[in-house]
């Protein structure tokens, strides 16, 4: 089959189109055929070795981490699928390569596609989708009523996350260009800052929860918007020890994580707030859940724009210049 493949790590590594052989399908995997997949921020920061100590990845790698696409063969124990559903998912680490024309997925991590979209906007979906769901439904358990902030609104994670927080009934704080302004409040915004004219910090207070996508300086910055007891759950960093403990990290990646960590739970401390960070999981039920809201039509998903197969390359350089509304999307199969 042909597969997307990096040979070393590095910010100006290149990929390319190889033929390697076809997945080996395990017991309760599935194969399914890749119709499309996405891209996200985390494919370039893997292949710029940013998450090595926490996902020692091997070279030659294959990368993608959104898939949608058809089952064609099913493992002897798989129970919930058979061949010939549409499904899309977010493969669990160290069982990704959606850039490819096939790939083997446990079936705990798949779901059934929703009925009402493509399969491009299919995979657009998982990896994000399933961040904000970690993030507002498991972990900070969004109320009606309550307010969060989410930053970066126009991008992959935020304009899912912006859509699933008005659902919870939660007021709803951005950051985007002005020029983004009446998208992201088209999503359901209620309050929309110009992150290159305006300071969130001096806008917003008593916030019962943060999504931080951002970098050190804003994380830190969003520890002061929130309410006593609130909480800032950061998808950028830095990773915990606690995160380190449940991924099952050797002792020296918790001292790593806990040195990264130290200041700004410190600073939380003092705030009387909480800090965690989450690095999203896959998971198909929760997966399935998204699919009943996309098909009710609670929650649609954004493509930005769709490139080839073959243009993986130029599609990574995108995505890496940010200021991209949604997501970035490869077609697989097809033309």
């Amino acid at each position: 089959m042909k597969a997307f493949m990096i040979n070393k790590y590095g910010k100006n590594s290149k990929g390319h189109i190889n033929n390697i052989p076809e997945p080996v399908v395990g017991e309760n995997d599935v194969l399914v055929e890749v119709h499309a997949a996405s891209l996200n921020p985390l494919d370039f920061k893997i292949r710029n070795g940013e998450f090595k100590i926490i996902l020692p990845y091997k070279t030659p790698l294959l990368l993608g981490h959104d898939v949608a696409g058809v089952i064609v063969k099913v493992g002897s124990c798989v129970q919930h699928f058979k061949v010939g559903d549409e499904i899309y998912s977010r493969p669990r680490d160290h069982s990704i390569g959606s850039f490819a024309e096939f790939i083997a997925i446990h079936e705990d991590d798949v779901a059934l596609k929703p009925k009402n979209i493509t399969m491009e906007e299919a995979a657009s979906i998982p990896l994000v989708g399933l961040t904000a769901w970690q993030v507002l439904v498991e972990k900070a358990r969004l109320k009606k009523g309550e307010k969060v902030f989410i930053q970066a609104g126009a991008g992959g994670v935020g304009t899912f996350a912006i859509q699933l927080a008005k659902h919870l009934g939660a007021t709803v704080a951005t950051t985007t260009s002005s020029a983004n302004s009446d998208f992201v409040k088209n999503l359901g915004a209620d309050v929309v800052i110009d992150y290159k004219n305006e300071k969130f910090e001096t806008i917003l207070s008593d916030y019962d929860v943060v999504l931080n996508s951002q970098d050190a300086n804003t994380l830190e910055k969003s520890l002061s918007i929130l309410k006593q007891g609130g909480n800032v759950f950061s998808i950028s960093g830095p990773p915990t020890p606690e995160f380190a403990e449940a991924l099952g990290s050797p002792w020296f990646v918790k001292l790593v994580t806990y040195v990264l960590s130290r200041s700004i739970k410190r600073k939380a401390k003092q705030l009387d707030v909480g800090f965690d960070f989450v690095f999203m999981r896959a998971n198909g039920k929760q997966l399935s859940e998204i699919t009943a809201l996309i098909e009710a039509g609670v929650i649609s998903p954004i493509v930005h724009k769709i490139f080839a197969f073959d243009e993986i390359n130029e599609a990574m350089a995108y995505v890496e210049e940010g200021h991209v509304q949604g997501k970035i999307v490869i077609k697989i199969k097809g033309k």
